[in-house]
């Protein structure tokens, strides 16, 4: 694999990563913008905005973007989070020039007050359709209730009040503020010719507008807080707890991310053997979470609702005995073998590598192969995992439920 970086004359960021062994080139643009750059008056405009992307400029309508990835057999999607927003296609080689062309259309598109008020309708069923589903709920009002008054509590999908006040010219400025060259950083993994690329790419991208913009990253002061989301129809109770991790930036996310996997992975977990595998809940997980300037450990729970008080009990013990004796060599060895595998699973192909490299350079500005990611993982010793436990214990202190319960004692 060869990795080239370059930049334009308007301040796009270039990030390459060549691999002529395979048959496919994958390209996406990554946006550093989402739901924690907005304002409340705009709230869920990042995601609103990824919609009316695809509905086209002057030269190409919504019809046309998405009839031509279709004829050149594209795997193309977007994407909004937090901090975010992905536009991204995989195709075969020869089509990388149309492939490049469409994805900057996404980058400038028309924002039409016709699209705009026909697709925020599509966005007010997008809420209603998610707010029906209890998991989703229970995260959106977890990251509200950990982050109160920091920008990582807003919510990606705003909220009906918000979108319905929306205006398209809000939307417009918010992405002429958001969307400059200096803010967004172009990948692409693959089999092509770098020569070749930069000239389509210059072709293509060099009328983005230059300019760059600001994140605030204040730090994060979360206090102890329970919150119930009562739902009498719903038959399960979920459950999600949250607490203080290393940043995206801490050395040390890579011994919290093989951490998360011993103790709360989806299967041979701890977690899992403890408290899913004899049948007390459908699902009892811990995850660990990056951030740009912050970090979590988040756990998921769900289970009848008076078997929650017990499970909670159940995993809280879990987390203690890791605190006070960590984790075993084995562990340690099984989760590197999983992580490693994943790495690899998704490095055999360009549209797997793609996430990996534009993420890297968005939040680190560095460039790690498959090599690299799988000599950092087995480099993470049971040293880095006390380390990390002195500094990050797994204590959970914001708890959100949905559910038919009222309450719930913590005790």
């Amino acid at each position: 694999m060869q990795f080239y970086e370059h930049t334009l004359d308007n301040g796009l960021k270039i990030v390459v990563e060549l691999n002529s062994s395979v048959y496919s080139v994958a390209a996406g643009f990554f946006v550093r913008t989402g739901s924690r750059d907005e304002t409340p008056e705009v709230s869920g405009v990042s995601h609103f905005l990824e919609h009316m992307a695809f509905k086209g400029n002057d030269k190409y309508s919504a019809d046309d973007v998405n009839r031509i990835f279709d004829e050149i057999g594209a795997n193309y999607n977007a994407s909004t989070g937090e901090e975010v927003t992905m536009y991204y296609a995989s195709v075969l080689p020869e089509y990388l020039d149309k492939t490049l062309e469409l994805l900057t259309v996404l980058m400038q598109p028309s924002l039409a007050q016709e699209d705009f008020d026909m697709e925020k309708n599509v966005i007010l069923e997008e809420i209603g359709m998610y707010d029906d589903q209890p998991a989703f709920t229970t995260y959106d009002n977890l990251m509200a209730t950990h982050f109160a008054n920091h920008p990582l509590g807003k919510s990606v999908l705003g909220t009906r009040e918000s979108i319905t006040a929306l205006t398209s010219e809000q939307m417009r400025a918010y992405h002429a503020d958001r969307y400059k060259a200096g803010n967004i950083t172009l990948a692409v993994t693959g089999n092509t010719d770098f020569d070749t690329l930069i000239k389509l790419i210059e072709k293509h991208c060099s009328s983005i507008p230059a300019g760059t913009c600001d994140r605030d990253l204040p730090d994060v002061f979360a206090t102890e807080k329970t919150e119930m989301i009562t739902r009498e129809s719903s038959v399960q109770q979920h459950v999600m707890q949250m607490g203080q991790a290393p940043k995206g930036k801490d050395s040390l996310r890579f011994a919290a991310e093989l951490l998360g996997i011993v103790v709360g992975d989806d299967s041979g977990s701890r977690l899992f053997w403890d408290v899913v595998d004899p049948g007390h809940a459908d699902s009892a997980e811990l995850s660990y979470n990056e951030y740009d300037g912050a970090g979590t450990w988040m756990t998921y729970l769900s289970c009848a609702p008076e078997d929650v008080a017990a499970n909670i009990a159940r995993m809280k013990t879990v987390f203690e005995e890791v605190n006070k004796n960590g984790i075993t060599a084995e562990e340690l060895e099984q989760a590197k073998n999983k992580v490693a595998s994943r790495i690899v699973l998704r490095g055999e192909r360009p549209m797997g590598r793609l996430s990996s490299l534009g993420s890297n350079w968005v939040y680190r500005k560095e460039y790690c192969s498959v090599a690299d990611d799988l000599k950092t993982v087995r480099a993470v010793s049971l040293q880095d995992i006390d380390a990390l436990l002195k500094q990050f214990p797994m204590r959970l202190i914001t708890t959100v439920g949905v559910g038919p319960l009222q309450e719930l004692s913590l005790n």
